[in-house]
């Protein structure tokens, strides 16, 4: 077999450049080759968008068995026919000229782009050869194991492969995207509550995110909530689509997010703004947390954050006043050393305003379990079915069987990587840059061997050049991916894995407990699913705790409702319930049974029991100096056309939005001589 060089590819992804294509021809000559001299049929499939982590339902038109058209699916209970422009652009993966097709193997020096094809088979022998040629040389620790964007139900199997392996070094983007938030709700409160837009809220807080572009089923339920007479509040440096419709638009300095939040419950409580009964009932440590906010006036807040004093006031004044409300917050929060205890503050918004657990409110969904699991769907019984599972409240397997967490000795997970970074004792992956830092320093110990599913780290980890060296030192890099990225273009191994419409699946959004039926209706050359590729892998490893055959997986996640994936597939959804004021049954599920403002496990090891704001480093306030080098300060957003670093390569999108663009105060711009239109360093 021939050498395959991928040096056009980065030509082509360094330079921006793409190929020029008409699908509908290429689609219409697809259709046609297939339909000769046979009848036209035309399908229609219900299926799950999974892009990012939202789950959307999408109708999916077969003609002839090609899939030609992607929709919205109106009867999906959480996106309701919403679909984002990424989402509508999906058909574009699967006849992309830039997707690999066969498992590749390096030929010639690291980073060349240089490849060799080879089998599935000599590809897995490779990779479980070197992997187990590592842990018994150098010890499982010395293997690390790498998440990239979310993808569904494969990132749990990926935890389980790494467990079972044996190595604790277990690698996501966790710490700024979700995790945050997760964990100070289950401190609060004990669940992550989620906004009850159908009742709706009288007034909704948008809190670092635009929806518009990283969700779309929601910008439509709040834009439709605004419409109705709710009030909106946006609270986001960059004016938003939101932010236009907005009562008030708050632009805080970046980073300063967790002093407005304490602003907040200072004006709330000292204005007996509060919902007494709810916190004199329902909390514990009200009165700590009100000793604790005073220095945060209003005055001060707008000093840290470079809002006005006025517009605080009045935000929560607005928040405080109109009940229900809820606060739906983004991953802007979650990325910098604030972000636990910013997500905790905002907590305690939603606690001592009373908007906890009522319509319009913040909600608690039970029936089928995803907390702590995100993103598999625990599922309890079907209506009519019997469950088999062991019982527990709706989630009849437990976070830790699923990714067989014990099968890491203790004594090993305590020398997980990120040891030195003294993370919180509830963390237990590996922080992005630490993992760069061990490779090239040793330090704490060296890691030999990265696996990687679906992450561009050269584009997406801190330091590019540094992590650059660091991937060319590594003795054996395997990466899956459906692209050759920049990051894949560096490994020994290369596995093409299949889109969302090549597999079946079960997937469900991180936050609402909702299980769809995802369905393959195509296959693009060889590529496999993540699941398939892992429990492969496994076998080749004799790991314990894996399948015969992936397509087991689906049956064994169903197992607990009593359905067979075949059985799932006919009913296509389903759906938990939303439970109003479920904590005056059995409390909240907290040590306390209430809403800990105040948390003594969090004392105990030695963390802030109530939030404290830290000034974030290289900014004015902490570098001063720094900042006569460096005076101005970038914030980036989520794009409606690109998810992170990937899609680049969809030419539908790349169309709409062909370059990289900044935006710069006029004042700014024109201190600096910055025109519109203008190429800026």
């Amino acid at each position: 077999m021939g050498k395959w060089n991928c040096s056009f590819l980065r030509n082509r992804f360094l330079l921006g450049k793409r190929p020029k294509m008409d699908r509908v021809a290429i689609i219409r000559e697809m259709i046609s080759k297939k339909s000769m001299g046979k009848k036209p049929s035309h399908r229609t499939v219900k299926s799950t968008c999974r892009l990012c982590y939202h789950g959307c339902g999408i109708l999916i038109d077969i003609e002839n068995d090609t899939p030609v058209k992607i929709s919205g699916d109106p009867s999906h209970p959480v996106s309701k026919g919403a679909l984002c422009k990424k989402g509508l652009a999906a058909l574009q993966y699967l006849d992309n000229p830039h997707r690999i097709r066969h498992p590749l193997r390096r030929a010639g020096r690291k980073g060349q782009g240089n490849w060799q094809p080879v089998t599935w088979d000599e590809a897995l022998d490779e990779v479980a050869a070197n992997l187990l040629k590592t842990k018994t040389t150098y010890g499982a620790e010395s293997i690390q194991i790498i998440k990239g964007g979310c993808k569904g139900i494969a990132d749990i199997f990926l935890s389980r492969f790494a467990n079972t392996l044996g190595t604790p070094n277990y690698a996501s983007m966790g710490s700024i995207c979700f995790d945050p938030g997760e964990k100070a709700s289950q401190f609060t409160y004990g669940y992550y509550a989620v906004p009850d837009f159908d009742y709706p809220p009288q007034c909704i807080v948008v809190w670092a995110c635009d929806p518009a572009s990283s969700c779309i089923s929601v910008y439509r339920d709040i834009s439709k909530a605004v419409k109705n007479g709710s009030k909106l509040i946006v609270i986001d440096p960059l004016k938003s689509k939101l932010a236009q419709k907005a009562d008030v638009w708050l632009q805080p300095r970046p980073g300063s997010d967790l002093a407005l939040a304490l602003g907040f419950i200072n004006i709330i409580i000292d204005e007996k703004l509060y919902d007494a009964a709810f916190v004199n009932d329902w909390t514990v440590g009200f009165d700590r947390l009100k000793g604790h906010v005073q220095s945060y006036s209003a005055q001060k807040t707008a000093g840290i954050t470079w809002t006005h004093a006025k517009q605080i006031t009045q935000a929560a004044r607005m928040l405080a006043a109109n009940r229900p409300g809820v606060i739906h917050w983004g991953n802007g929060l979650d990325t910098n050393i604030n972000s636990f205890q910013t997500c905790r503050a905002i907590a305690m918004l939603r606690a001592i305003t009373g908007n906890l657990g009522i319509p319009g409110g913040e909600v608690k969904w039970t029936g089928i379990e995803t907390q702590n699991v995100y993103p598999i769907p625990f599922i309890a019984p079907a209506p009519g079915a019997t469950a088999t599972g062991p019982a527990k409240e709706n989630c009849p397997v437990s976070p830790a069987e699923v990714t067989c967490h014990s099968k890491v000795p203790a004594e090993l997970r305590r020398r997980y990587l990120s040891i030195p970074d003294h993370l919180a004792p509830f963390i237990s992956y590996v922080l992005p840059q630490r993992v760069i830092k061990s490779i090239l320093y040793e330090t704490p110990y060296p890691v030999r061997s990265v696996f990687i599913q679906g992450a561009n780290i050269l584009a997406s980890y801190p330091n590019s050049n540094e992590t650059y060296q660091a991937l060319m030192k590594l003795e054996f890099l395997t990466v899956t991916d459906m692209f050759m990225t920049p990051t894949a273009m560096m490994a020994d191994i290369v596995l093409p894995v299949a889109s969302h419409l090549e597999f079946d699946s079960i997937e469900a959004p991180c936050h609402i407990p909702i299980a769809s039926v995802q369905q393959k209706v195509t296959k693009v050359g060889e590529s496999w699913p993540d699941i398939k590729i892992l429990n492969e892998l496994a076998k080749k490893l004799a790991l314990p705790g894996f399948w015969n055959d992936s397509d087991e997986i689906l049956d064994w996640i169903l197992k607990p409702s009593g359905l067979t994936f075949d059985e799932f597939k006919k009913m296509g959804c389903l759906s938990g319930t939303k439970r109003y004021r479920h904590f005056e049954k059995n409390g909240f599920d907290t040590p306390s049974g209430k809403v800990e403002l105040f948390s003594e496990q969090l004392q105990k090891w030695d963390l802030d029991p109530l939030p404290v704001f830290r000034e974030l480093p290289e900014t004015p306030f902490s570098d001063p100096e720094l900042s006569k080098e460096f005076p101005l300060i970038a914030v980036n957003r989520k794009s409606a056309f690109f998810i992170h670093s990937r899609d680049r390569q969809i030419a539908a999108l790349r169309k709409m939005h062909p370059e990289p663009i900044v935006r710069v105060h006029h004042q700014t711009a024109g201190k600096l001589g910055i025109a519109q239109g203008d190429e800026v360093y």
